[in-house]
């Protein structure tokens, strides 16, 4: 069976001329066809922008690369800080869309508020609505974590209300706040903030989920640090945080990303390059400087080549990073993708025994696939393009606004 390009053309017009609004309904962007039936999972990330955010899902064919599908409404308007020069990556952040695979749920943030989506674990591209968005209980939500069952979801609110926030997913009521797990910072920001330094960063839960921890940025003089709440069983947080400053050399804490077996976390770090947070013991973390680097903000963790990937806005590299069982950091390999690609959010996948690499190319309104064939040799095999597809669909969309990128595999 082939596909029909002038046909898939004619029924994607008449389905969005019958509903209701432009981008209030699932909409077939590609019809997969013979390829469908090789689908492995999607890729979510989101157009993040002004008039209404939209989650765009790309189904991962069986040899890594990508198929532009679906687009869904996400309940809200996208969030834009303030930066000069403005570019790529209007949060500010690491994590502002997340997919659960034991949950089979998705989240993002819209305006203030979070939306829950259900997704569909045989066909992962299609996903719906679970209950109505719910505030975030502050201004500008920019980071989300699941704990690793699904079952707990907690935002980090950037702007002139900072702070963290908790809610227990319900598969039929959507997000319900937990009690006792609204907490603020203070962070002498605006709403919308303006940055990114000064501005919070990523949150996430540390491997036994006993800490719920967030990063923040420096603004000079202050440096960049960690907040630590505890978390208790109900899943409701300390009183107050533990703070953890970044090491002598660091300034700009941005994403966290866990060292497997440790209790310590790879931070990129665009005022240097990278830091290796150990959680047990501080003393045994570092500073590591990435030569040329411009902007390193986003990483993530490759299980087969034991390798993490941290990607850099200004340069458009991705850098590839060691780290041994004594926390010892090493540069492995770095790989160029193109003047002006404005890599940002960053994800790692494993199809048939193999890893994969999506990074957001928001400059070039596209997602870069690596081919991660062992440590030191990652390699691109595919551009997806967004642009193209998001105009034939009648999907507003500005390079610059792109944002996110998270990952579900077929069950």
């Amino acid at each position: 069976m082939r596909f029909d390009v002038a046909v898939a053309s004619s029924v994607l017009a008449m389905s969005l001329m019958a509903s209701a609004g432009p981008l209030q309904a699932l909409r077939r962007l590609i019809q997969l066809a013979e390829n469908r039936l090789e689908s492995h999972g999607a890729i979510y990330f989101m157009t993040n922008e002004p008039d209404e955010n939209v989650i765009m899902t790309a189904s991962i064919n069986g040899d890594g690369t990508l198929s532009l599908v679906n687009a869904v409404a996400a309940g809200g308007r996208g969030l834009h800080g303030v930066a000069t020069p403005p570019g790529a990556d209007g949060l500010f952040s690491q994590g502002g869309i997340q997919a659960s695979a034991q949950g089979q749920v998705l989240a993002t943030p819209g305006s203030n508020t979070i939306a829950l989506f259900s997704i569909n674990p045989k066909e992962p591209t299609d996903i719906t609505p679970l209950g109505d968005p719910v505030s975030s209980e502050g201004e500008f939500p920019m980071s989300l974590a699941f704990n690793k069952a699904g079952t707990r979801l907690c935002v980090l609110n950037g702007g002139a209300v900072a702070g963290v926030n908790c809610f227990t997913v319900d598969k039929t009521l959507g997000l319900v706040s937990i009690p006792n797990s609204l907490r603020t910072i203070a962070l002498n920001q605006t709403t919308p903030p303006a940055g990114p330094p000064g501005t919070a960063s990523q949150i996430t839960f540390n491997d036994d989920e006993s800490k719920l921890i967030a990063s923040f940025k420096g603004l000079a003089p202050a440096v960049g640090f960690l907040a630590l709440w505890d978390v208790q069983p109900d899943g409701s947080l300390s009183t107050e945080f533990t703070k953890m400053d970044t090491l002598p050399g660091g300034s700009l804490t941005f994403s966290l990303t866990p060292i497997p077996g440790k209790n310590a976390f790879v931070s990129t770090d665009p005022g240097v390059g990278f830091t290796v947070f150990d959680l047990d013991d501080p003393s045994k973390g570092s500073v590591i400087p990435i030569p040329g680097q411009g902007a390193t903000c986003w990483s993530s963790f490759s299980a087969k080549t034991g390798n993490f990937f941290l990607d850099d806005v200004s340069t458009a590299t991705v850098t590839e990073v060691h780290v041994d069982d004594n926390l010892k950091a090493s540069i492995v390999k770095q790989y160029p993708l193109g003047s002006g690609a404005g890599t940002i959010d960053n994800d790692v996948a494993t199809i048939n025994g193999k890893d994969f690499l999506f990074v957001m190319a928001a400059g070039a309104a596209s997602v870069d696939v690596l081919a991660l064939d062992g440590p030191g040799k990652a390699r691109k095999i595919d551009s997806m393009d967004i642009m193209g597809p998001a105009r034939r669909a009648n999907i507003p969309i500005e390079p610059d606004s792109l944002q996110g990128m998270t990952h579900f595999l077929r069950q």
